[in-house]
């Protein structure tokens, strides 16, 4: 049953769900055509891409999972809600699928969980485009580190976990235009999220900005399996979060890409300049 809070003139879509693991993995899928598969971050949920797939549906067959915790998806307190196990978890729901050579759109924490499979299995993924988000350690830069051993703390589980802080104070000031995060819109962020056993998730990927560096070390190690792939990188330059320096990173590792610096957006791109993103996207994928 799906809940009564959803506004269906934002987020007109129908909802499919997957068994991974013995848990229930929420996803919409729309259109026909080589797949899209767009893969989120933290605190979001397939709702974030709805403009995107919206725009895109018409040529393509767009498929946007809530990972575990996450969205409409189950939300177990005792389920391994690593960046490795969401990458694991992403591999079988690719495989149940069975998605035929598809494309990327991935941002934040969902950008290394979908890019490990196309790591892993570079021959299944055609493009990709990535915006605000990483794929190596962390645990070395003190933007990260600092914050994150605050919310290693008994403090710092209260915020995420009974203030829902994620949602209540990070997004909004992630926001390059904080206007563009309407009421409405912020709404549905915090319904995905109601109490404090449904933020286990996002309250573990707090913990994961340190505890993950062995598994991005890896992946980073092992880019040049993907270097060579027809990339679009779409970068909010007014994140507070991600810093425009990782930008220059992806510059040097990708000498295919196709770099757009959206200079008014901030940390979720896909909310604030979609127009933009789609005009980019569809000659991207064309």
């Amino acid at each position: 049953m799906e809940p009564n809070w959803l506004n269906r003139d934002l987020y007109p879509f129908k909802s499919h769900f997957a068994e991974i693991d013995g848990h229930r993995i929420h996803y919409i899928e729309e259109g026909e055509g080589i797949p899209i598969l767009f893969s989120h971050g933290t605190p979001e949920w397939s709702f974030g891409w709805r403009d995107l797939v919206r725009g895109l549906r018409g040529q393509y067959r767009c498929i946007a999972l809530d990972h575990l915790g996450f969205g409409l998806s189950d939300k177990p307190t005792n389920a391994d809600y690593s960046v490795r196990a969401h990458a694991a978890r992403l591999e079988k729901f690719i495989e149940k699928l069975q998605l035929p050579d598809f494309h990327i759109v991935a941002n934040d924490f969902g950008l290394s969980i979908s890019l490990a499979y196309a790591v892993n299995h570079p021959e299944r993924v055609q493009k990709i485009s990535i915006f605000n988000g990483w794929m190596w350690p962390l645990s070395d830069d003190p933007h990260y580190a600092k914050a994150a051993k605050v919310m290693r703390t008994w403090l710092g589980r209260v915020f995420y976990k009974y203030f829902n802080f994620p949602v209540n104070v990070v997004m909004p000031a992630a926001f390059g235009d904080k206007k563009k995060l309407t009421k409405e819109v912020h709404r549905h962020y915090k319904m995905a999220l109601p109490n404090p056993a449904s933020r286990t998730a996002a309250y573990a990927f707090a913990h994961e900005l340190l505890d993950a560096e062995l598994f991005w070390a890896d992946l980073w190690q092992r880019r040049e399996r993907i270097s060579d792939k027809p990339f679009l990188v779409c970068w909010g330059m007014k994140d507070a979060f991600v810093p425009t320096y990782e930008l220059e990173k992806w510059e040097k590792a990708l000498t295919n890409a196709r770099i757009v610096r959206l200079e008014k957006a901030g940390h979720f791109a896909q909310e604030e300049e979609p127009e933009q993103m789609l005009t980019e996207l569809k000659q991207f994928f064309k």
